[in-house]
């Protein structure tokens, strides 16, 4: 490799390994909690937070929205909050839905690459790529219930799923007014490829 391909590797690898350390302290601070000691909304708010996946996937839909720009901006987290809803509620209502954890690890990746590439796509198909993946994330959720009260629990992953939503947003829409206009959506988009292959690393077993 040239002197100049080393010389752009460096800034994804920075980012790369800022967005690491950036999840790894996360992960500690929203440790699952026990229902029964800390109640159902508090458990239900850490549940998202606990998995990498979740993470990287609800913080890549608020990325990718911005990259869509306009009416997705909101349109798309809302869509994937509601579907995960709908997906949360045919868990707790004993409907199988096959493929659960392979679908949540795909829409890592995923989502990721459309970050990444910055795909745009129009508003509705967005709404219904989003939607897909986020059936099989609130799916995962209903099914990880336990003790909980079903309501205060779907509450706070909603809550926490919003959340990680506006902090993918915010990212995107902070990396375009504070960076010039094409250095924000290279930013954007290494943050993307970044969410990418983490989401390779859980699929092969890496990570």
């Amino acid at each position: 490799m040239n002197d100049e391909g080393k010389g752009m590797n460096k800034p994804v690898k920075l980012i790369a390994s800022a967005f690491a350390v950036l999840i790894a302290g996360t992960l500690p601070a929203f440790a699952h909690l026990d229902p029964g000691t800390h109640g159902s909304f508090a458990a239900g708010l850490s549940h998202p937070f606990f998995g990498l996946d979740h993470i990287l996937a609800m913080v890549a839909v608020g990325l990718w929205a911005t990259t869509l720009g306009g009416r997705a901006i909101w349109l798309v987290p809302a869509t994937f909050v509601g579907t995960m809803a709908a997906g949360f509620l045919l868990a707790l209502a004993g409907a199988n839905l096959p493929f659960v954890e392979p679908a949540i690890l795909a829409s890592v990746v995923g989502l990721g690459l459309l970050v990444a590439a910055a795909v745009k796509l129009p508003v509705r198909i967005g709404m219904i790529v989003v939607g897909i993946f986020a059936l099989f994330h609130g799916h995962a959720h209903g099914g990880e219930v336990g003790a909980a009260t079903y309501l205060d629990y779907g509450l706070g992953f909603a809550v926490a799923t919003v959340l990680l939503h506006a902090a993918g947003v915010g990212l995107g829409l902070g990396a375009g007014r504070v960076l010039s206009g094409r250095s924000g959506a290279l930013v954007t988009r290494a943050v993307g490829g970044v969410t990418a292959l983490l989401g390779v690393g859980l699929v092969s077993g890496w990570i």
